[in-house]
């Protein structure tokens, strides 16, 4: 009997994708312990978000199965956790990577800033919605449970959701900030973090590029070089990000990217992350961003630090 085609079409929204055989009327593509990883590889790369939505439920509904327990069977390794993280929602695999990262002994808090402090307001509010949702947990709890001191109050700030999210500048405000943020950090003992939440977590990306000029302008010194002169640990990655997203996001996930690549070893889980979940936001915006600040091609980086069907998807994922 027949199996049901694959189709690479990327408007064909519905295509289901079978694992072990092509149409009879066609010739089977190559094979490797009969699945067909080039269909797996076109299908999850060339459809949006929404269009994989539909290529699971239509998948349940012709063949009663779970697509993503069909791939857990099939694949394995890094192609396997890129192919599954496509399948989710954005908001649904940042979910689980927080909770990933939360669970079971010590916490991965670069991955909690990585994505809390990169996310605007609307994407906050459904990872929320999405963490209730798969883990009957309330995220902002496991937070607060999860980390401790300043760390978590930068982050429960961020989870609030509530930057002003506008394009206006009020230049008396950037003064204002930019005074307050010295007499917390430099221009005292210690570091009053609270005044640098409140700027950090709520103003807008303009207004926050504004008091940055401010401030060098007041004191003759870059914000992120006070930042880590008073800071340190991850209270000082928190707000190094949430600096350098308002100044340059994707030059923020590009830099990610070098340094997830460079030296001994790949970070494989910080490209999987960055590469799914900008893929309908501002990839090819990061991939300009790469090229000019690294004079290499991210897709160039990416070959030569990943390999097999693991790198076939992710390279895929940036045309």
């Amino acid at each position: 009997m027949a199996g049901p085609c694959i189709s690479s079409n990327p408007s064909d929204t519905a295509a289901p994708c079978t694992l072990s055989y092509t149409c009879a009327s066609k010739q089977p593509r190559p094979t490797v312990n009969g699945t067909d990883e080039t269909a797996i590889i076109e299908i999850l790369s060339n459809r949006s978000s929404d269009q994989r939505q539909q290529v699971k439920q239509k998948y349940k509904t012709m063949y009663g199965k779970d697509l993503e327990e069909v791939l857990k069977g099939e694949l394995s390794g890094n192609f396997e956790k890129t192919a599954l993280a496509l399948l989710d929602r954005p908001c649904e695999y940042d979910a689980r990577e927080l909770r990933k990262a939360m669970k079971g002994a010590g916490t991965d808090e670069s991955v909690l800033i990585e994505i809390l402090c990169t996310r605007v307001n609307k994407q906050i509010v459904d990872i929320k919605d999405a963490y209730k949702r798969l883990f009957e947990r309330d995220l902002e709890s496991d937070v607060k449970s999860d980390t401790s001191g300043s760390l978590r109050k930068i982050l429960v700030s961020v989870l609030q959701a509530n930057r002003d999210e506008g394009l206006e500048i009020d230049a008396e405000l950037a003064g204002q900030d930019a005074k307050d943020l010295y007499e917390a950090g430099e221009g005292c003992w210690g570091t009053d973090e609270l005044v640098f939440n409140v700027v950090l977590a709520k103003r807008n990306y303009m207004q926050l590029r504004a008091t940055f000029q401010a401030y060098e302008k007041l004191k003759g010194k870059d914000i992120e070089d006070a930042i880590k002169s008073e800071t340190s640990g991850d209270l000082e990655k928190a707000f190094l990000t949430l600096v350098r997203c308002a100044r340059d996001c994707q030059g923020y996930f590009a830099t990610r990217l070098h340094e997830a690549m460079k030296g001994a070893g790949t970070e494989e889980e910080t490209l999987i992350r960055i590469l799914v979940t900008r893929a309908e936001i501002d990839l090819q915006t990061i991939k300009e961003k790469f090229q000019k600040m690294y004079n290499k091609s991210l897709a160039e980086a990416i070959k030569s630090d990943t390999s097999g069907d693991f790198r076939k998807l992710l390279v895929a994922l940036l045309h």
